[in-house]
């Protein structure tokens, strides 16, 4: 049987408008500004007006690690959310803006899949309403005014080799990781070594993600320490007087996008941080708008649960003063099998010992999540060769873990497929059971919140750092930063450090490589193994199969 790709079930969506679709949860459409007729931002004045609603529940999707035989976590994201609707619950959508550099790489796009997607799916994965862009300008505003200064006199007496800040873009381009600057002679000021990340890996982002209103974003910006003096004392976004302009840039992008699924249900998508670079997590004003407004919501965490549930837990969470009813883990028969040993191109025959032999890496995804108090089910997101065997020794693996494993077939069946799993955990949200507390208290020292993070989640030995990254995080205590939770940035592909190394390894250890402080944002970032800040492009780019067709419609999206 063949199966419709995923950008033509989105362009025979029959999507309403999008006043409709915010008037289902109560968004009136003076308090809507469009972008066209399927999409607009919500005002921050009705995001005032709200404030003193109770919360909904909320529910968190993560997942195994990925693999390249697909996991579908935010297809299960939309797939519950929608199942929850049908199932007669009041329930809003939050997920990730995606961004352009996976898009044109090979991770694909954000907007779920099959049936269970988000639409306009094409806005959604390519321009959207913006706000990357934004983000990238106000990011590009403060380098600019960084070497401006330094070029005008230098009044802040910053010291040229140690200017913290680098430049973004929203691509993936490895030939920018390490550039210079202001080469070509006096007249181009004065040149130092600098480098690009990717815009989903700014501060700026992780801000504008964490930040409750213009106000704190403002002085959240304010905080970014962009350089040091010779001194070796901080030099503050405010000292270039940067941030002002910079929230002007971001008036509109603070505002969260409003979009629907498939089956017409309300969808926030909102910021955009990797969850290997950054905290992973859609927009806390997003989040705890849709908490007023709906009974449940279904949000999601990047990655594997090691990388995004762990932020969620100990960044977001700790943040924004909210926590999970229930998370809900997904994993695939197919992932299970390469977890076990199969190679990609042998995922369709029916091989239960490898499933057996793969499911490990999601009991230890089960263990951590239970740390942090918070019930766990287990969606297995159901692909069409799966057979009853290989589903049913999952099922068995994940009972003996003390959790529950529902088959939801929302890819193939929207959200009829997806009702059993909405029962499920609406069920479990009900019961008020969770216990939520993250894995460490603010007081405990920097190193040891790593080390916590190494042992507790990635099952590691030790953390490794020298003398250099301990005398760094000490500085930083001793300067008031102690409080502030870690943010891991590590490969998604497997709890180790090392991406090829698949299902639940012990006996390794996590080397760091570099951490750096993200004052505005307020959280230290931990740079481990190999990871890259700004990826680099396969081999085979997704962009070179991505064109218009004769009808102007685009083709290659995934």
């Amino acid at each position: 049987m063949s199966y419709k790709s995923d950008i033509e079930i989105a362009r025979e969506a029959k999507k309403r408008p999008i006043q409709e679709i915010g008037e289902k949860i109560g968004i009136g459409p003076d308090d809507l500004l469009p972008y066209g007729h399927d999409k607009a931002k919500v005002s921050q004045s009705f995001i005032d007006s709200v404030q003193d609603r109770p919360d909904g529940k909320l529910i968190l999707v993560t997942a195994i690690n990925p693999t390249p035989a697909g996991e579908g976590k935010t297809t299960t994201t939309v797939g519950l959310g929608d199942g929850l609707n049908r199932i007669g619950k009041r329930a809003v959508i939050c997920i990730r803006e995606a961004s352009l550099g996976p898009n044109f790489g090979m991770k694909g796009g954000a907007a779920g899949g099959g049936h269970a997607q988000v639409v306009p799916m094409e806005d959604m994965n390519l321009h959207f309403t913006g706000d990357f862009h934004a983000i990238t300008s106000a990011h590009s505003l403060l380098s600019a005014m960084l070497d401006n200064h330094i070029y005008w006199g230098n009044e802040q007496e910053i010291d040229i080799r140690r200017v913290q800040w680098k430049r973004v873009v929203d691509m993936n381009d490895r030939a920018l990781r390490q550039v210079n600057v202001s080469l070509g002679g006096v007249a181009n000021g004065f040149p130092r070594e600098g480098g690009f990340d990717i815009t989903v890996a700014s501060e700026v982002m992780a801000i504008l993600c964490l930040a409750r209103d213009l106000k704190d974003l403002e002085q959240r910006l304010g905080d970014m320490i962009v350089a040091y003096r010779r001194d070796r004392s901080p030099v503050f976004c405010r000292d270039i007087k940067a941030e002002g302009a910079m929230t002007v840039l971001l008036k509109d992008a603070m505002q969260p996008n409003l979009v629907q699924t498939l089956e017409n249900n309300a969808a926030f998508v909102h910021g955009g941080p990797f969850a290997n670079i950054a905290h992973g997590c859609n927009s806390v004003i997003a989040t705890t708008t849709a908490l007023k407004l709906a009974d449940y919501v279904v949000t999601e965490a990047g990655f594997g649960a090691d990388l995004g549930a762990e932020k969620f837990m100990n960044i977001k969470c700790r943040k924004a003063g909210i926590a999970p009813s229930v998370v809900v883990c997904v994993a695939t028969v197919r992932a299970m099998k390469m977890n076990g040993g199969v190679a990609k191109a042998d995922l369709g025959n029916e091989n239960v010992e490898a499933v057996k032999a793969g499911c490990p890496n999601l009991g230890r995804h089960i263990e951590n999540l239970k740390s942090f108090g918070v019930p766990v089910v287990v969606a297995i997101n159901h692909f069409v060769t799966d057979t009853d065997a290989e589903v049913a020794a999952i099922s068995a693996y994940v009972a003996e873990h003390g959790a529950e494993a529902i088959v939801s077939r929302h890819w193939e069946l929207g959200s009829e497929g997806s009702a059993d799993l909405a029962r499920k955990v609406a069920e479990i949200a009900d019961k008020d059971s969770a216990h939520f507390a993250p894995i460490y208290p603010d007081e405990m020292p920097l190193a040891e919140k790593i080390q916590t993070i190494a042992k507790r989640i990635y099952r590691a030995d030790e953390a490794l750092m020298d003398k250099k990254i301990r005398d760094q995080l000490k500085l930083w205590e001793d300067q008031g930063y102690g409080k502030l939770p870690v943010c891991m940035a590590k490969t998604q592909y497997s709890f180790s450090t090392d991406p090829n190394l698949r299902g639940a390894p012990v006996n390794h250890s996590v080397p760091v490589r570099e951490v750096r402080l993200s004052a505005g944002a307020g959280f230290i970032v931990v740079v481990c193994g190999e990871i890259m800040t700004m990826p680099g492009l396969p081999r085979v780019p997704a962009a070179e199969t991505i064109r218009l067709n004769d009808d102007g419609q685009i083709e290659g999206l995934f």
